[in-house]
């Protein structure tokens, strides 16, 4: 499947312009991911139509940092989860599947999974567990 990158066929877009928020800035809005791996999962989208986050600018990617460390904050305050992964997926090799830039805020809870360690290293299963190749 190759990555949609088309503004007037994005999801992202469409939702940016319904106005449910879960907070906003300028620059980006944040809204509950429609296929939440976790109680609380949203994503940070750049309102600018941009397929990497890379091609924004300095000050929007600043922006929707901020808005990451905000999001965190109000979902720590609600949910009260035991940790965050936070993270992105930058093109179609990395698994990027929707074609306009974004920022997964994942709240974590103890006992979510069996063992937790290694978070983001599990996209390379057989190297995650590197504690156990010492």
């Amino acid at each position: 499947m190759a990555l949609n990158e088309n503004r007037d066929e994005c999801p992202f877009c469409d939702r940016i312009g319904d106005g449910d928020f879960i907070a906003e800035s300028d620059v980006a809005v944040a809204f509950a991911d429609k296929f939440p791996v976790s109680r609380g999962h949203a994503l940070v989208v750049p309102r600018h139509h941009a397929a990497s986050l890379f091609e924004i600018s300095q000050a929007e990617i600043e922006d929707v940092w901020g808005l990451v460390s905000h999001v965190r904050s109000i979902l720590q305050g609600d949910l009260a989860p035991d940790g965050f992964n936070i993270g992105l997926n930058d093109g179609e090799a990395a698994g990027q599947t929707v074609g306009h830039a974004h920022v997964h805020v994942i709240p974590r809870y103890k006992g979510d999974v069996p063992d937790p360690r290694g978070g983001v290293r599990w996209v390379f299963p057989d190297k995650a567990a590197y504690w156990l190749n010492k």
